[in-house]
């Protein structure tokens, strides 16, 4: 029997594509992010709004109840 043979091979290539995206891929790319971002801020926007808005419902009904709570001990 003979020896294997356990010697690798590596080949380097330096060559970068040339045109490894075309310009409307790239555009098509720049709009996909600008809608993403967009729709991120604008739920984080959201999100604390509607916290604020039942956030600011619940003291008023707080504050209401309270003053009720006081005319009625009068």
């Amino acid at each position: 029997m003979g020896k294997p043979n356990n010697t690798f091979t590596f080949v380097r290539y330096s060559k970068i594509p040339e045109n490894m995206f075309e310009f409307q891929q790239y555009l098509g790319f720049l709009l996909f992010l600008t809608i993403l971002t967009m729709g991120f801020w604008l739920m984080i926007f959201l999100v604390h709004f509607v916290f604020y808005w039942i956030g600011g419902a619940l003291w008023e009904n707080f504050k209401e109840k309270r003053a009720n709570k006081r005319a009625a001990e009068q």
